[in-house]
């Protein structure tokens, strides 16, 4: 069943983290099978606060999608993230 990765981001804290983050990123999604399906694109906000932005990226499975937030590439990657920026980020599965 495919799943999906939503980050939701609150408030950035440090812009040139979250660039480092950005480029760290980029080659890593390549190489893990997600797709990207959004990345702080227009929003029409239906309730509650607007977020800064929003990614969403769809995986095969829940599993791919957990082992790539759990890669040590990954992993290293994300760091610069927690210090860039406030987010919300979990892991959603479809429906078959």
């Amino acid at each position: 069943m495919t799943a999906y990765a939503i980050f939701i981001q609150e408030r950035t804290r440090n812009a040139a983290e979250m660039q480092t983050y950005v480029e760290l990123l980029r080659p890593l999604l390549g190489e893990s099978g997600g797709a990207v399906l959004a990345v702080h694109g227009p929003q029409d906000v239906l309730e509650g606060a607007a977020p800064e932005g929003v990614v969403m990226v769809s995986f095969p499975t829940m599993e791919a999608a957990r082992a790539f937030y759990d890669s040590p590439k990954y992993q290293a990657a994300v760091k610069h993230r927690f210090l860039g920026a406030d987010y919300r980020s979990f892991i959603i599965g479809g429906v078959n």
